[in-house]
């Protein structure tokens, strides 16, 4: 991994190390002592359909490593399950003026071990 304009990073169960690249819209995942990383989410440029971030800021990663991601320029928090290419709105998504499906700009992103964003 190298040129990363990282903003936010997180550990998971098994030692992978999740960075948020928020000038190119990636999460990369890497393990410690290895070479190769892989993108977990986004990816596909800065946008904002299902396979894009924009802006994303902070990440947490599930037991399962599902990643969310809050996506600042959305106005989201996003989830993508291992493995998949896409991912979901789990929180925000639908502009920013202050309803309560609403998020505005969101830094940062928790997950309590019941799922509960």
């Amino acid at each position: 991994m190298s040129d990363i304009d990282c903003y936010g990073i997180a550990m998971d169960n098994d030692g992978f190390i999740y960075v948020v690249d928020s000038k190119k819209g990636e999460v990369w995942r890497w393990k410690k002592g290895e070479r190769q990383s892989a993108i977990v989410a986004g990816g596909n440029g800065n946008g904002s359909q299902s396979n894009q971030l924009n802006d994303p800021t902070f990440v947490f990663v599930d037991d399962e490593q599902s990643v969310y991601v809050s996506n600042w320029g959305n106005h989201r928090v996003m989830k993508w399950r291992r493995g998949t290419k896409v991912g979901v709105v789990v929180a925000g998504g639908n502009g920013e003026e202050g309803r309560l499906d609403q998020l505005s700009y969101p830094h940062a992103v928790l997950v309590d071990q019941w799922g509960q964003i």
